[in-house]
Order: C-alpha cells, then structure tokens, then sequence
C-alpha cells in the first residue's frame, strides 16, 4: 500500500524540522564538507551532528564517501538548496509584513 504523496510530503518536512539538519543542509548545498568541518562550523556536540546526519543520509538528501581517510558528506538532492532559498524569501515576505503591520499599529494605535 502505497502512503498519499501529503503523508510523505509531511515526513519530508518532519526531516527538515530541526535547526541543526537545517544549517547541514545549508552548509552542503554550498560545497561538501568532512565532518569535522560540520562540527567546527556548527554549534552542536559531536555525537548529535552524528544522529542528524544519519536522520538525512536515511531520507536518502544526503550522502557520504570517503576522502583522503575522513568521512565527507554533500547533498543527494540538489534542489534542496532551491527549498531552502524558497524559505529564506517566504519569511522575508512574512517579517517585511509583520513590519508593515506593527508601523501601521504603531502609528494609529493612539486611537
């Protein structure tokens, strides 16, 4: 039985639904990185980046190989970095509202 494409598209955003799978994502979809440039450039403990890694190596957006005796991960899916662009400018829009809004509050609020 197959799973309809809105549960699996709510499990995807469950993938994506903690910060630190979010800065990975980031930081891959620039260039690949060996873990320990992850850990230096991520505030997280050693053995939490190692669980969100696996969290995103098990929904298959990233993958790992080895290089030069360290383990090195990039992105599987390439337009991850399109989503997560496509977030950055969706809150833009949302803050630049709330802005708008709060001026208007703010402005006529004497009343």
């Amino acid at each position: 039985m197959s799973v309809p494409l809105y549960q699996a598209k709510a499990e995807f955003f469950k993938t994506l639904g903690h910060p630190a799978r979010i800065r990975i994502l980031e930081l891959l979809s620039e260039r690949d990185h060996a873990v320990h440039e992850l850990l230096e450039l991520i505030a997280i403990e050693p053995s939490n980046l190692s669980q969100q890694l696996a969290v995103l190596r098990r929904t298959s957006l990233v993958v790992s190989h080895r290089q030069a005796g360290e383990v090195v991960y990039s992105v599987s899916v390439p337009e991850v970095r399109d989503l997560l662009l496509a977030a950055r400018s969706i809150l833009s829009g949302i803050i630049a509202a709330q802005a708008e809004l709060d001026s208007e509050l703010t402005s006529t609020g004497r009343a």
